[in-house]
């Protein structure tokens, strides 16, 4: 029986020996590919709300001549900013075909989600990547450049009817009195679908924003006012159930409603406020005398931020903007009087280095100075 048992073993060995002298065929191995060529259906893309559904641009590309059936080959298109190297691309997939078309509505989501604005025409940058199904072998295309320009959707909040916005609320100096005293109270609009104010805010209190001023009819609001870092911006809206909840330490904030996107944000402001404003300057009727005369050379304050006059300036001459009367402890101006077109208005700031530059001929000028933009304009009147 031993002998037997042996003698079997070495017979299976021998087949086991034989079995893996049999050759396996060599697993596939395809031939690289060649980077395609890219072409676009147009050179500019500036679609109208009414190209929302409609393919506006379609870009194709030629084979790349893959080993495998071209049904499989998969191409990735990608879009980004000129000059980003793709590192923030949007991208489409397509397997097979040799082409893809772009709505406007995809092409306008890809600029809004950059933050463009509407209407401004920005350099973008596309190629596709080509590859197996599996990604081997990706090969990129040429890189297109194509000027690209958002069109403007509705606001995602609908904008007051009566094109105001006051703050109210225990935050605010006028606590919840209604109506709230004005013009500290009430927000500067400062593009289309854009408020903004600066205030005093008191510490660990609460807010609202109401359209008119003395009615609790309507007010902005948020949904939830725990949510966390809130107090600092967030998603607002319509007669939402919640107060806006007001920063944790007091002082003077900037708070900005973007009723575009639905989002508010509130900032320490970094400025400086005036309660009032005079002006003077050799470019004014009072020269450069200080303490000036007034009420002829005094600002009437708008609202919560935008301080404005209506006065004879003399040509060719210079002025500053003064929070006190009297003082030349401190002054708004400019940061250079040099810039181009800055007598028509620009930037200012709080003791810049240079006086305002007035404006070449003299005449009735309205001057108007927005401490939420920190941006002045120069109208003749």
């Amino acid at each position: 029986m031993k002998y037997m048992s042996k003698l079997m073993l070495s017979a299976a060995v021998v087949v086991t020996l034989f079995a893996a002298c049999d050759k396996v065929g060599d697993l596939p191995v395809y031939q690289g590919g060649i980077a395609t060529v890219l072409a676009s259906s147009v050179n500019a893309i500036a679609p109208a709300p009414a190209d929302s559904l409609s393919d506006v641009v379609v870009f194709s590309w030629s084979d790349p001549k893959y080993a495998t059936d071209k049904e499989t080959v998969k191409y990735i298109v990608q879009i980004d900013e000129a000059g980003n190297n793709f590192a923030a691309s949007s991208s489409k997939t397509v397997s097979g075909d040799q082409q893809v078309s772009f709505t406007g509505k995809e092409i306008n989501a890809i600029l809004l989600g950059k933050g463009y604005a509407f209407g401004e025409s920005h350099d973008m940058e596309v190629r596709v990547v080509s590859s197996y199904a599996n990604n081997n072998d990706q090969l990129l295309s040429n890189v297109l450049t194509i000027p690209m320009t958002a069109y403007k959707i509705p606001p995602k909040i609908a904008l007051p009817a009566s094109g105001k916005l006051y703050l109210v609320g225990d935050a605010s100096e006028g606590g919840w009195s209604n109506p709230v005293p004005v013009p500290s109270q009430e927000f500067v609009q400062t593009d289309e679908t854009t408020f903004a104010g600066v205030f005093n805010l008191a510490a660990n209190k609460e807010y609202l924003v109401l359209p008119v001023n003395g009615s609790w009819d309507h007010k902005y609001s948020v949904a939830n006012k725990t949510l966390p870092n809130l107090s600092a911006g967030g998603d607002f809206g319509y007669d939402l159930s919640d107060n806006f909840p007001g920063p944790a330490t007091a002082g003077q904030y900037l708070i900005k409603l973007d009723f575009q996107l639905g989002k508010f944000t509130l900032t320490p402001y970094t400025g400086s406020l005036p309660t009032n404003l005079f002006l003077v300057g050799d470019a004014t009727q009072g020269g450069w005398s200080n303490p000036v005369p007034v009420p002829s050379q005094q600002f009437t304050r708008i609202n919560s931020s935008v301080f404005e006059i209506t006065t004879q300036l003399n040509g060719g001459k210079e002025y500053l903007m003064l929070p006190v009367n009297g003082s030349w402890d401190h002054k708004y101006s400019v940061a250079d009087k040099t810039l181009t077109g800055l007598s028509a208005g620009g930037e200012f700031g709080y003791d810049k280095p240079d006086n305002f530059p007035g404006p070449s001929a003299s005449g009735n000028y309205k001057i108007q100075a927005n401490f939420a933009t920190n941006q002045f304009t120069v109208t003749a009147q």
